[in-house]
């Protein structure tokens, strides 16, 4: 690797990458954009298309594709070209616009994963109460908080500069540069944020899942009937699939987030950009957890491939018998 200035002397130092390491670093993470994209918009057009699916738990899920299929267009593909450009060509204000995108979708994914927990919580642990609370209107509701909560956190931080607050002048003096775009934060900024974006939320699924995975327990023992156990612990493996991947792609990137500002900016560029990425790769392996664990989508996913899905009398297919079975 050689070292080099985005636009001159004084701009930011460029690293230049091998011609090898330079294809193949643009071949992974496209990869990772094209599944990205393409996993959330089938369980978009699955779900808007079929009128079985138009449910407050698909909604949910349906919130959470279109956040995470526009992470995928607005966000991963510029910081794909600054991840391995390192420079930023596209200009200040959407650079500002790239860094409250990335906070706001990214906050949005998990706030959803969030509410889709609570309605799991209901479904599971309180059956007889979830089609009185769950409603179409409850979903529109949590719908709304996490899009009105992510934008507030994302454009309220990035555009008055609140993630500066206090530290401007060693900001502009020392970090700032032209062919930069950062993402930097004071430690009550990072701390904050965090907490927003990250530590409520995560805690309160976690408590969630913990308490549905011990009432799912409970009710196998309880229960019986094979089939009704075989389907509970099916319900345990998933969940335990969807906290084991949010936990294992998110956690370090915010435990650096929330240390660095206290250990005087330590950590490397390249490594904040290689824990992004591995949080990113949570919207591309949510519709993997969400959708394609289920029989429904695989019916829709054949319908959809297959071009059926431009007949008339398409949107009325039943994808499945009973909501249990999906």
């Amino acid at each position: 690797m050689s070292m080099e200035f985005c636009y001159g002397n004084g701009s930011c130092v460029r690293t230049v990458y091998p011609v090898a390491v330079h294809i193949n670093l643009y071949f992974g993470l496209g990869s990772a954009v094209i599944l990205t994209l393409l996993g959330n918009l089938f369980v978009i057009v699955a779900i808007a298309h079929f009128k079985q699916l138009h449910t407050p738990t698909n909604y949910l899920t349906l919130s959470l594709a279109v956040t995470d299929l526009l992470l995928a267009v607005m966000v991963m593909v510029p910081f794909m070209i600054l991840s391995i450009e390192t420079c930023w060509y596209f200009g200040e204000m959407f650079c500002k616009l790239h860094n409250s995108s990335s906070v706001l979708l990214c906050t949005a994914s998990i706030l959803n994963l969030s509410f889709i927990s609570i309605d799991r919580y209901y479904a599971v642990c309180q059956p007889l109460l979830y089609p009185r609370r769950i409603t179409v209107n409850t979903a529109v509701i949590m719908i709304l908080v996490t899009w009105c909560v992510s934008s507030v956190v994302g454009f309220g931080m990035i555009f008055l500069e609140l993630n500066i607050l206090g530290i401007e002048e060693f900001y502009y003096n020392y970090v700032a540069c032209e062919g930069g775009c950062f993402l930097f934060q004071s430690g009550v900024s990072s701390t904050v944020s965090s907490i927003i974006s990250f530590y409520i939320p995560g805690v309160i699924m976690l408590g969630i899942y913990l308490k549905i995975y011990m009432v799912a327990q409970r009710q196998v023992r309880t229960i019986g009937l094979q089939d009704t156990s075989s389907s509970k612990r099916k319900a345990t493996k998933t969940l335990a699939i969807i906290m084991g991947v949010f936990l294992s792609l998110w956690t370090p990137f915010f435990l650096c987030y929330i240390i660095d500002p206290y250990i005087g900016y330590s950590f490397q560029p390249a490594l904040f950009d290689t824990l992004v990425w591995l949080g990113y790769l949570n919207s591309t392996i949510n519709p993997l957890v969400y959708a394609f664990f289920y029989s429904w989508f695989r019916k829709a996913f054949q319908i959809i491939v297959s071009g059926r899905i431009f007949r008339s009398d398409m949107s009325d297919t039943k994808l499945f018998l009973f909501i249990l079975s999906s």
